[in-house]
C-alpha cells in the first residue's frame, strides 16, 4: 500500500471542508480578504487535490470592500444533499452567515442567502426534509457555545428558536462545529483552544439532534499541540469524511513552522488529512496517539502527485491566481505568456484595491523569477503577508531613468534597503527562498546583483498577526508593467 505525505494541500488554504458526491470529493477553504471568494477542489482519493474554481466569483456575492487583511469570509463548510451543492460561510467584517448553492460543481453558484443567526464558522446537516443551521455564538437566549437552529433551506428563514446545544470541553474560542449522524446517534466535532499551538479538534455525541451531548472522555480527538520537537502545529477545525472504501477520516487544517526550534509559520495553514479508527463503544480516536504525523498509508493506494513548477502557461488565471479584494477588472490584460498591469495610486501598504495579482507560496524553498518591463512609477514582484508586513523587488522610474529597489516593511516600518541604477525599466527580478530568508536579486548586464534579504519570519502570522499566509504577488504602482518569463519552482 502507498502513502501520502502531509500537509495534502500546501499553502494558504486554511478552514477545510469536504463533501463527497457521485464518486467524488470535494473541498472548499478560507479567502478572507482575497477574490475570488472559497477557493473550490476535486479529488479521487482525499490525497491528490485538483482546483476547480471558486464559490464567489461575483462582485454582489461578498461584500470586500476595504475590509482589513484577515477580514472578509471565514470558514466555509460544504455539503451536498438531494442533487445540490450549498456552501455556508460567514463574512466576519459584516457579521453576516450566509449561503450559496449550484447543481452543477463546476458552474456557478447561487446569489447569496442569509440567516439570521450570529456566530461564525456556520455549517448545515440535512436529514430527514429538516436543515439545521449550527454556528458558535450566542444563541437567543445569550448563551454562548455551539448554537443551532432549524431553517427552510429555500429562504433561510428560521423555523426555530437558535439554542446552544453544546460548549466544548472547556478549551477557549469553541469555534467549527459539524454535526454528523452515524449509525443513528449524532456526533457533534468542533475545534478549541485557538488557532495557533493550542489548537485541537474535539467531540461530544447524542442521541438527539438537539442533544444532550456526552463530551469524548478523552478530548481532544486530535491535537499536536504537546508533539515536540515537530514541524506540524495548529491542528485542529477539521471535517469528518468516509471514504468509499468505509475508512473514515478527519481533513482539518494545520501548520508547519520554519524550523523544529523556529516557532513561526508564513504559509498560512494548511490542509491535512488523518486517519480516524471507530471502536466497539461508539467512540473513535484519530491519527497518531491523537497527533497528525508527516504521512500514513493511502486508503485508496493511488500516488501523490505534487506539482513543483509554476508558469504563465501552466496556470490559470481564473482559478490559481488571486486579486486582493474586488479587482478593478479594466487594470489587468491577462495573457498565456504575459501580464500588463495598470497600477495606480493604491500601493500595497493601503486598505483598498492596489493592482495585485498573485499566487500562494506553497512551500519554503522556491525560486521565482519574472521580468519585468516598466514605463513609468512602479512594477515587481511581492512577498504579501497584510498592508504592514511585506517585501517587494521591484523596477521603479527614476527623474535620471531606472532603478530596482528592495523594499521590507515590517510592522508598518517602510525601509528602502538597496537600490541599484539600471539601464532600462525591462530587467529580470529574482527571489529565492527557504525556510528562513528570502534573497532578491536583480539581473544587470548578464550578471546577478544581489540587493539583500528579508527574513521570512517577519512575515509570520506569529509577527503580522491574522489569519492568512505569504501571496506571491505581481503588482503595479502609478505606471504601466508588463510581465513576462514568469517562473516559480520549488525545490
Amino acid at each position: 500500500m502507498s502513502t501520502y505525505n502531509n500537509p495534502v494541500l500546501k499553502g494558504f488554504y486554511p478552514d477545510p471542508s469536504v463533501c463527497f458526491a457521485d464518486g467524488k470529493y470535494y473541498m472548499v477553504c478560507s479567502s478572507f480578504q482575497y477574490f475570488p471568494g472559497v477557493p473550490l477542489f476535486e479529488s479521487e482519493d482525499l490525497v491528490n487535490w485538483k482546483q476547480i474554481g471558486h464559490v464567489l466569483t461575483r462582485k454582489e456575492q461578498v461584500m470586500l470592500e476595504k475590509i482589513n487583511s484577515s477580514g472578509g469570509v471565514f470558514a466555509p463548510t460544504i455539503r451536498y444533499n438531494d442533487g445540490r451543492f450549498y456552501m455556508v460561510t460567514t463574512n466576519d467584517t459584516t457579521h453576516q452567515n450566509f449561503y450559496v448553492y449550484t447543481d452543477d460543481i463546476h458552474g456557478e453558484w447561487s446569489d447569496p442567502i442569509t440567516v439570521d443567526q450570529g456566530g461564525i464558522d456556520p455549517s448545515l446537516l440535512f436529514e430527514d426534509g429538516h436543515t439545521y443551521f449550527i454556528s458558535n455564538g450566542q444563541d437567543d437566549e445569550g448563551k454562548g457555545g455551539v448554537i443551532q437552529c432549524e431553517i427552510d433551506i429555500a429562504t433561510g428563514k428560521k423555523l426555530s428558536k437558535s439554542r446552544c446545544i453544546w460548549q466544548g470541553s472547556g478549551g477557549r474560542y469553541l469555534e467549527s462545529p459539524h454535526m454528523y449522524k452515524i449509525n443513528s446517534e449524532y456526533y457533534l466535532m468542533a475545534a478549541e483552544g485557538g488557532t495557533e499551538y493550542g489548537h485541537m479538534i474535539t467531540y461530544a455525541r447524542g442521541s438527539s439532534v438537539w442533544g444532550p451531548f456526552e463530551g469524548y472522555p478523552k478530548n481532544p480527538v486530535l491535537t499536536n499541540r504537546n508533539k515536540a520537537p515537530n514541524i506540524i502545529q495548529g491542528i485542529g477545525h477539521g471535517d469528518l469524511i468516509c471514504d468509499e472504501n468505509g475508512n473514515w477520516h478527519i481533513i482539518c487544517l494545520g501548520f508547519r513552522q520554519i524550523g523544529i526550534w523556529a516557532p513561526f509559520h508564513h504559509l498560512g495553514r494548511e490542509v491535512f488529512l488523518t486517519p480516524v479508527q471507530f471502536h466497539e463503544d461508539g467512540w473513535f480516536t484519530a491519527g497518531t496517539d491523537g497527533t497528525t504525523a508527516d504521512s500514513y498509508e493511502n486508503s485508496y493506494g493511488t500516488e501523490q502527485v505534487e506539482k513543483k513548477l509554476y508558469t504563465f502557461g501552466n496556470t490559470d488565471w481564473g482559478i490559481d491566481w488571486c486579486y486582493m479584494r474586488h479587482p478593478v477588472t479594466e487594470n489587468y490584460e491577462l495573457y498565456k505568456d504575459r501580464a500588463v498591469l495598470h497600477g495606480t495610486d493604491i500601493t500595497l501598504d493601503c486598505v483598498d484595491t492596489p493592482t495585485f495579482i498573485g499566487l500562494r507560496q506553497r512551500d519554503f524553498v522556491m525560486e521565482l523569477s519574472c521580468r519585468v518591463n516598466l514605463t513609468d512609477g512602479e512594477g515587481g514582484i511581492t512577498m504579501y503577508m497584510n498592508e504592514k508586513e511585506h517585501y517587494e523587488i521591484a523596477v521603479r522610474k527614476t527623474q535620471s531613468g531606472f532603478e530596482c529597489i528592495l523594499r521590507l516593511n515590517i510592522g508598518g516600518i517602510k525601509h528602502i534597503q538597496n537600490s541599484v541604477p539600471v539601464v532600462s525599466g525591462d530587467n529580470k527580478l529574482i527571489v529565492r527562498a527557504d525556510n528562513y530568508n528570502y534573497t532578491f536579486i536583480a539581473e544587470k548586464d548578464g550578471e546577478e546583483i544581489v540587493l539583500g534579504c528579508g527574513m521570512t519570519k517577519y512575515l509570520s502570522s506569529e509577527v503580522g498577526e491574522g489569519f492568512t499566509g505569504v501571496i506571491n504577488a505581481l503588482y503595479a504602482v502609478n505606471g504601466t508593467a508588463e510581465f513576462t518569463e514568469f517562473r516559480c519552482e520549488y525545490k
